[in-house]
């Protein structure tokens, strides 16, 4: 489909003898301008690889320019001076790095009054800037942290099989298929997923001396908060939460929920999960066709639902400011993250531009 073409495709073969220079050595001034012709290109509907082929930056960083952009008005894109913003500091003394370094050795976040789960940059940061009153980039706060030799840990994912011909046929037939029919019908395509948020798991990483692990405070029993959401592609976002096991009964009810907030036919996509598939969800959908229609993703083939990567910005969103000391915070940490996903569209929607699955971003 013409969306998955590059722009030099879509403009036609072309030589490209030109080369751009790197945005990074732009003036103050010229990296203004190019943002605010970026955020234009976007405004005039132009999907954010094209602006980057344009522009010569990454799609990342047009992605990002627009959706701080959507977030907070113009001056989130107007970048500032070089250099360390005024009353910062540019660098730590010998006393200040120890002083830092004897915290991070000793103490959790908690513990040194710094409001986040584990040492990441962004907390070492706050350290920094409430024990010695100085101010850091995140990216300096790095170098230090490198220097001092401290390195990072991240969580591993285990892979999953998956039969590449169902994946390349439900990409390239089916869920076209499904497009056409949206379209002809007037209905609307929602992603659906469930997750459990828990309490005592964080998925960012945290530093810590080579050789040893990076530690975390956790609640002192097993507390989790479930969710169900669906999304669209052009930035919706519906949800629930729900208590213990995912069932039939309970994804019945999400449905009908989504069905009392539409104003259309829905098309409803969701993986193979048992609940999703069971004869009181078959005959629930049947005596509703004319409202409401399932379809089934290929098996173990989850980096194809766009609705997996807004779980993923859950649980890097949720406990960042700490983690809840019981199920009640837990929740509201949950709802109000959600919430706050509900009312960027753009952010969601920009979820559809992974490499994974633009082929169902929006056509504009």
């Amino acid at each position: 489909m013409w969306r998955n073409l590059g722009f030099a495709q879509l403009m036609g073969e072309v030589s490209m003898s030109v080369a751009l220079p790197d945005a990074r050595t732009l003036s103050v001034k010229e990296l203004e301008t190019l943002r605010l012709r970026a955020i234009h290109g976007r405004e005039l509907g132009y999907h954010a690889y094209q602006v980057a082929e344009i522009l010569g930056v990454t799609r990342e960083t047009v992605s990002r320019w627009w959706t701080d952009y959507q977030a907070r008005g113009i001056e989130a894109v107007t970048p500032h001076p070089p250099g360390p913003p005024e009353g910062t500091g540019a660098a730590l003394s010998p006393e200040q790095a120890e002083k830092v370094q004897k915290v991070l050795d000793s103490k959790s976040p908690e513990e040194a009054g710094v409001p986040a789960p584990l040492w990441n940059r962004r907390a070492v940061g706050r350290l920094i800037e409430k024990e010695c009153g100085v101010k850091l980039a995140v990216r300096t706060v790095g170098k230090y942290l490198a220097k001092w030799g401290y390195t990072s840990k991240r969580p591993t994912r285990h892979a999953r099989m998956q039969d590449p011909q169902e994946v390349r046929e439900w990409i390239e037939n089916v869920y076209p298929y499904i497009q056409r029919r949206a379209d002809r019908e007037g209905a609307e395509i929602y992603w659906c997923d469930e997750t459990g948020v828990m309490a005592d798991q964080h998925p960012g990483y945290g530093y810590a001396r080579k050789g040893q692990p990076a530690t975390i405070e956790v609640p002192d029993r097993h507390i989790g908060v479930n969710t169900i959401s669906a999304i669209t592609n052009e930035g919706k976002v519906r949800f629930m939460t729900y208590e213990k096991t995912f069932t039939a009964a309970v994804f019945l009810m999400f449905l009908a929920r989504l069905l009392r907030g539409a104003s259309g036919k829905l098309f409803v996509i969701v993986d193979r999960l048992k609940a999703h598939d069971t004869a009181a969800v078959e005959e629930w959908a049947l005596a509703r066709k004319d409202q409401i229609e399932l379809f089934y993703m290929p098996s173990r083939a989850p980096e194809l639902n766009p609705d997996e990567y807004l779980n993923n910005a859950l649980k890097q969103e949720v406990h960042r400011e700490g983690l809840p000391a019981d199920k009640e915070s837990l929740k509201d940490q949950v709802l109000k993250c959600m919430s706050k996903f509900a009312r960027l569209p753009q952010m969601v929607a920009n979820l559809f531009q992974h490499p994974d699955v633009q082929y169902a971003a929006a056509v504009v």
